[in-house]
């Protein structure tokens, strides 16, 4: 078997449900691989690139990114990447839109360099609840100040990395505040035309991973998918395969056990 890592461009895709990935993940867990890792890494190469690419940043200088945090596993590989690009010498901001974070994560990326620039009120660590919390409204003034901090921050940013929600939420899940308000700040950039370029982590947040549904139009369309492991089913079909950009594998070291399952979609 090939060592894990970034695999690349996925032209060729299977399918898989969210219920799959976990399972192939889990004897992987179990055994103490650090899959996170594995798949900030290869986020990390693939962002680096990204910011190196001319097409992407036609500019000199070491490129900046911001990062969309969640409150669950998704945030923590977004923060372990962005650990990676400060100590590489990237400009990196942390905006956190949970109600708690990957606090190992976040204490990686401040310790390499990143700025923590917000986060909502009564916000707690890491024994809150988990990447559902999203979903349940916070204070009403939050929406509005974390947008605008959003905004400004969008504007100085070369890639937004969206990691709000990842495969741990079952079916389409419309966000609500402050993440809604944040990305449709983002949204509202894309529209006047000066929105960054965005990296979806592991799927556009909101999605249905296994149906490619979406609750509303709420989601932030991604130039490129940076996914793990196995490509989800719902960056293949419904709506979310419009809004998922160019879909990037990161091999964390589950394909054998995906091998041996048959997938949602055949390609």
């Amino acid at each position: 078997m090939s060592s894990p890592g970034y695999r690349g461009t996925v032209d060729d895709m299977d399918g898989y449900g969210g219920d799959q990935i976990r399972a192939a993940e889990r004897p992987h867990l179990d055994a103490g691989e650090p899959l996170m890792l594995r798949a900030a890494d290869g986020l990390a190469t693939i962002v680096g690139g990204l910011l190196d690419d001319p097409a992407v940043r036609p500019v000199d200088g070491p490129g900046s990114v911001l990062l969309l945090v969640g409150s669950g596993d998704n945030g923590g590989d977004a923060l372990f990447a962005g650990a990676r690009l400060a100590a590489d010498g990237r400009h990196v901001a942390v905006l956190r839109v949970g109600s708690r974070v990957h606090e190992a994560g976040l204490a990686a990326a401040l310790d390499a360099g990143a700025r923590l620039l917000d986060g909502p009120s009564g916000t707690s660590g890491a024994h809150a609840g988990g990447a559902a919390d999203i979903l349940r409204a916070a204070g009403p003034t939050d929406g509005e100040r974390l947008a605008g901090v959003a905004t400004e921050a969008a504007l100085e940013a070369d890639v937004v990395l969206d990691a709000i929600l990842g495969i741990g939420v079952h079916g389409a899940s419309a966000l609500r505040s402050p993440a809604r308000e944040v990305v449709d700040a983002i949204r509202e950039l894309a529209r006047d035309q000066r929105a960054p370029f965005v990296v979806a982590v592991d799927v556009p947040s909101g999605i249905d991973v296994d149906t490619g549904g979406v609750a509303d139009d709420h989601v932030l369309h991604a130039d490129v998918t940076v996914t793990f492991g196995g490509v989800k089913a719902g960056l293949l079909t419904g709506p979310a395969a419009t809004l998922a950009g160019r879909i990037e594998l990161v091999d964390v070291g589950i394909g054998a056990d995906l091998a041996a399952v048959e997938p949602l979609i055949r390609t």
